[in-house]
């Protein structure tokens, strides 16, 4: 198999889509419109499903309505989209990490702001106003 390389979001969004089922080229296209927020062409769609075809990562089947073509994942396909995901996880999670904080009561990962607030002149950050509370209410209590 060629090394097929996923360096677009519009060949990214198209195995998402593809992963959630069959999918006719129009409709891939108007999707792909829907979730990038952008005009979406034939160029660039069409040619990316016969690398993955080529590639027996999709097949194609016709329907009897003017000839049109359902593209649908094949198990090589399914294959290749988890290993894809997987790698733009790891990217998403690096990308993530270092905005990451730790909720100071139960531990949890907070991405963002979450929620702070400033206890026995110390500021330290939580995932909601509710552990906050119980945060302040059990330090409190051990006294």
């Amino acid at each position: 198999m060629a090394e097929i390389k996923i360096n677009n979001m519009v060949k990214f969004y198209t195995l998402c889509l593809l992963a959630t089922g069959p999918k006719y080229g129009y409709e891939l296209m108007k999707e792909l419109e829907s979730k990038l927020k952008r005009q979406i062409s034939a160029s660039n769609v069409y040619p990316f499903l016969e690398i993955l075809i080529k590639n027996n990562l999709i097949k194609v089947k016709k329907t009897d309505k003017r000839e049109k073509k359902i593209y649908d994942l094949t198990k090589e396909g399914k294959a290749f989209t988890k290993v894809m995901f997987s790698r733009f996880g790891d990217l998403i999670d690096i990308a993530i990490e270092p905005k990451l904080t730790t909720c100071s009561h139960c531990s949890c990962k907070v991405y963002g702001s979450g929620y702070t607030e400033k206890i026995k002149n110390k500021v330290l950050k939580f995932c909601c106003m509710h552990c906050a509370h119980s945060y302040a209410n059990v330090d409190s209590a051990v006294k």
